[in-house]
């Protein structure tokens, strides 16, 4: 297995390269099919992680999708420890999934009692892209772009990215989104040719989006649900609730 080791702002040492051989060769034990494994040294934006300040990011190129892991530290070297120990986690899961199909028993049928469509955590904002490519379903365009924002607030700078989706069943979507470690996954449904998001809600269940072509709604009814939404929270109706 090949290990490449990339940095984004600092040249690498001789030091670190020596360290990243030696934590990442239980990988290879674990995962004998691995073609490739890229180790990415990065520092997080976030000043609110400002402690935290270095980012590793590997990714492990084998047969089938590929296996992501990051993690963030106050230096390279713990950093590295976390996101190899989130690494070998994901490869389990991996190991595990194929276990699974072997005794015939889908993900997908495990959860088949949980509702089809159930209404995203409360804070959750929406989602339209799964943040990581798989090498069946490779990044091809990442470009940022300036959108409009109200009149006393500067552009915001967000970043669009297209993926090329092949239709795939929930069962798969479910293993995708574990190996990558996301807590959300926009993918093909196989049987509708539609789009949907299978995300993961609390207590280790997991929820289905489904989406279904209509027509958008006109600008007089936005504007009569706003009305109606401002009636029904005025100062009447809230005196009311509070003498109940």
């Amino acid at each position: 297995m090949d290990i490449v080791v990339k940095s984004r702002h600092h040249e690498v040492t001789d030091r670190f390269r020596r360290h990243v051989m030696e934590k990442l060769a239980k990988v290879q034990e674990m995962d004998g099919k691995a073609i490739s494994l890229t180790v990415v040294l990065g520092e997080e934006k976030n000043p609110r992680q400002a402690e935290q300040k270095d980012r590793i990011e590997l990714t492990l190129d084998c047969p089938g999708p590929v296996i992501r892991a990051e993690a963030c530290a106050g230096d390279p070297y713990s950093a590295l420890d976390l996101a190899a120990a989130k690494l070998q986690t994901q490869i389990r899961k991996a190991k595990d999934r194929r276990k699974i199909h072997r005794n015939r028993k889908a993900i997908a049928e495990s959860i088949k009692h949980l509702p089809a469509m159930a209404d995203l955590p409360a804070g959750t904002e929406p989602l339209l892209t799964a943040d990581g490519a798989t090498s069946d379903n490779p990044e091809v365009d990442l470009k940022p772009y300036a959108v409009s924002g109200p009149s006393h607030e500067g552009p915001m700078v967000v970043r669009e990215k297209t993926h090329i989706a092949a239709p795939m069943t929930l069962d798969q979507a479910l293993y995708e989104m574990e190996l990558v470690g996301h807590d959300f996954y926009l993918y093909v449904d196989k049987d509708s040719g539609l789009p949907a998001v299978v995300y993961r809600r609390h207590a280790y269940d997991y929820g289905v989006i489904h989406l279904e072509p209509g027509e958008a709604p006109g600008e007089a009814e936005l504007m009569s649900d706003g009305v109606r939404s401002a009636a029904a929270s005025s100062p009447s109706d809230r005196m009311a609730g509070a003498r109940r």
